[in-house]
């Protein structure tokens, strides 16, 4: 028996047990750390399954991932949630074409205004509108429950451990790679 702690069904999903992925790179690469391998590809899929369980919330929410993000960072930036678009297209590691875009399709839903700074008839603020709100706070909702199911085995102090571990992994890329908090490529 593996002390593989995925799933049983993820032959389903056409994808190797992690215990089968080691295994195959071991055959292909001796050097490779087990151990640290184990660590690594647990939370790349954790990180991708996630993803895939939030943008389902957020669908169901009438609104994508990037959207999501956007009303993220605008709630992020404080009341009254306003930003420029160079200034969010930058938190959010996109181009000003791409920012654009989304501002767009977020203003025609309803998600966001653009208008003018009165102060400097240049520049064009984005603001969050109730309704983008509304859609950021439900899907806090939905996204808090998900983490309480994902967490639930883990003892307040395991997950206050689990915390602390992530959190030196992430400092370490940060130091390593203080560029790799933007995209690659644009979403859109």
């Amino acid at each position: 028996m593996s002390d593989n702690p995925e799933p049983s069904g993820s032959s389903a999903l056409q994808e190797p047990t992690l215990d089968e992925q080691i295994a195959a790179y071991q055959r292909e690469f001796r050097d490779l750390d087990p151990q640290v391998e184990k660590v690594v590809s647990a939370l790349g899929r954790l990180n991708r399954r996630m993803n895939v369980a939030y943008g389902r919330q957020v669908a169901d929410l009438g609104i994508s991932n990037a959207e999501w993000e956007v009303l993220k960072t605008l709630v992020l930036s404080g009341a009254p949630y306003r930003l420029g678009p160079g200034e969010l297209a930058k938190r959010l590691g996109l181009t000003p074409a791409a920012m654009t875009h989304r501002i767009d399709r977020m203003a025609g839903e309803g998600l966001v205004t653009r208008d003018r700074d009165e102060n400097n008839r240049v520049r064009v603020i984005v603001e969050l509108t109730d309704e983008g709100r509304q859609k950021w706070l439900e899907a806090m909702r939905m996204a808090t429950h998900f983490e309480e199911e994902l967490l639930q085995d883990l003892s307040p102090d395991e997950r206050g451990a689990l915390g602390e571990m992530l959190i030196r992994l992430l400092r370490r890329v940060e130091l390593t790679q203080p560029d790799a908090g933007g995209r690659l490529t644009d979403l859109d």
